[in-house]
């Protein structure tokens, strides 16, 4: 029976790639199962219970925050007009850029006692005014809300844009006012893309720790990070990696089970805005002024705030030598984005591949498991890994080869590799999606004249995707720029990034320190997101969103369709 091209490669490179994801996993699972029941015991003694109600509820807050502001921007930017709207509606997308560990530290500093706003509060109404609690889970909340609801507001604007702007006209000319319509017509049709929105938000909301901690919030991701950096007890640590794990497989099945069977999509060939109602007077300056507001917290302060801080950083010591640390910091950041940016685009490259010369559905299946590392916590993830690494050191010792000592704390090869399982996600879809205008048919005729698939792949797949690795490269290189969860559990010793140092300065409460590193992942990070975004501005003209989505809107996205 003849086999056909490219088969052999790509039943080689899928289960390779696919491997990346699921070892980590399968080892915090393992790992769980083989240690016994003392680990529960520690970690119930520590109370695991308090931690898992405080992620609950974290969750919960979030995500009403996140919806309602994202769904509330998303209908002002798309449903009405009023001066600014066309640059504010892509502009609202810029706090992705800003992380949200970064964020945290920006406003616990200056909501702390000694910060400005609490020193205006006492100045204005007395030493003895009382001051709301700042380190409380609600502020912690808020906090994420505003780095995090662009994920909402960017799948909603979408489907209120591409899948709802004809029924939604059709409500209009029957007599329903704007929100009637909305309520009625609009909401429904777009619960799959809102689905997808909160499910995003809900998985960073539950892989962060480093946020929640300049609240004074314990989460199961800050116990797992203070029970593996703090007590060195990896068998609890696993525990708790496992309860996050599944707290993420039910987040994945309620979305799942929200959509029950929606598609999301747009009319073919139907290509109308929706009409949009002209605000006036106060209701204009009041929309204006929202989406300012959202910005000015979100963006402004904080990019004032970090200028401000970095002008008092300095790049030498005391003593007038160079201060190597902070560079340092830097070329680790460069380096290793770099190297992630570049495995996971040509990772990515043969993944679409395999998939475009090989039909089969194991191979589908393969590489649905590879782009599924988004919705692995980064703590799991990193957890996973550092069992791995044990493991091989365990095996290379057993065997007495060289090389056993070196995986204890990891190693700057197993970060790329964990940060290529993370981020593949966002690769593949922006190499399959700039493909999938490409009718298949190319590829099949290319097979039939007798082209090799490797032939393909270099004249006819790689020459169609440039523009698409290109876009993914970029986005990688600023999320592995921004990752602090992972380098921060998996980095060996002495190896410090920009992530890292505005970490490690946060925590000693030298805030105006960490100005400088965390403006320089601010300003990185904006690049892209300007870049993408800004077409926006133009609702009939500009490119289409889904195009320049980030990581984790491209692949859930791609998912509700």
């Amino acid at each position: 029976m003849s086999q056909r091209p490219g088969r052999r490669a790509s039943s080689a490179v899928v289960p390779a790639a696919a491997l990346l994801v699921l070892l980590p996993v399968a080892a915090v699972v393992v790992g769980v199962l083989t240690a016994g029941t003392d680990p529960w015991r520690r970690v119930a003694a520590a109370g695991v219970l308090p931690l898992t109600g405080t992620t609950v509820a974290l969750l919960a807050l979030v995500l009403v925050g996140t919806g309602v502001l994202g769904v509330g921007l998303a209908w002002l930017t798309t449903a009405y007009r009023f001066p600014g709207r066309r640059q504010l509606a892509w502009l609202l997308v810029l706090p992705t850029a800003v992380p949200a560990y970064i964020l945290g530290l920006v406003w616990s500093s200056l909501l702390s006692y000694a910060g400005p706003v609490q020193s205006g509060w006492r100045a204005a109404l007395g030493p003895d005014a009382p001051f709301p609690p700042v380190q409380t889970l609600p502020v912690a909340a808020a906090v994420l809300t505003l780095t995090l609801y662009p994920y909402v507001y960017l799948l909603a604007r979408v489907a209120f844009r591409d899948s709802a702007a004809t029924p939604y006209g059709a409500a209009r000319t029957l007599g329903l006012r704007p929100l009637q319509a909305a309520r009625r017509i609009v909401l429904p049709l777009a619960r799959p893309s809102l689905a997808a929105g909160g499910l995003l938000v809900a998985l960073e909301t539950l892989s962060d720790f480093a946020t929640v901690q300049y609240f004074g919030v314990d989460t199961l991701s800050v116990g797992i990070y203070k029970v593996w950096r703090g007590q060195f007890d990896r068998p609890a640590a696993t525990v708790l990696a496992l309860l996050v794990l599944l707290l993420a497989l039910a987040l994945l099945g309620g979305e799942r089970w929200l959509r029950r069977g929606a598609r999301y999509s747009a009319p073919l060939g139907d290509s109308t805005p929706m009409a949009a109602v002209r605000l006036s007077g106060w209701r204009a300056a009041a929309a204006t002024g929202a989406c300012a507001l959202v910005l000015l917290l979100a963006v402004g302060v904080p990019l004032v705030t970090l200028a401000a801080w970095s002008t008092t950083t300095v790049l030498r010591t005391p003593d007038g030598s160079l201060d190597t640390g902070l560079l340092a910091a830097a070329a680790n950041s460069v380096l290793l984005a770099a190297q992630a940016a570049l495995a996971v685009v040509a990772l990515s490259v043969l993944l679409v591949h395999a998939a475009r010369v090989d039909g089969r559905r194991r191979i589908a299946l393969g590489v649905s498991a590879t782009v599924s590392g988004y919705a692995v916590p980064a703590p799991v993830l990193a957890i996973g890994a550092l069992l791995v690494l044990a493991a091989a050191r365990t095996a290379l010792d057993a065997l007495g080869l060289p090389g056993g000592g070196g995986l204890v704390t990891g190693s700057v090869t197993a970060l790329v590799v964990v940060y290529t399982a993370r981020f593949l996600a966002l690769g593949y879809t922006s190499t399959e999606a700039r493909l999938s205008v490409v009718s298949p048919s190319l590829t099949s005729a290319a097979l039939s004249l007798g082209a090799r698939p490797r032939r393909v792949l270099t004249g006819v797949h790689l020459p169609l995707a440039r523009s698409g690795l290109a876009v993914a490269a970029v986005l990688v290189a600023v999320d592995a720029l921004k990752e602090l969860p992972i380098v921060l559990l998996l980095r060996p010793f002495g190896f410090d990034t920009l992530a890292v140092q505005v970490w490690q300065l946060a925590a000693d409460s030298r805030y105006e320190m960490a100005g400088l590193p965390a403006l320089a992942i601010v300003v990185a990070a904006m690049i892209p997101v300007v870049l993408l975004f800004r077409g926006e501005a133009d609702d009939v003209t500009g490119p289409h969103p889904v195009e320049a989505l980030d990581a984790a809107d491209v692949v859930l996205t791609g998912a509700v369709r």
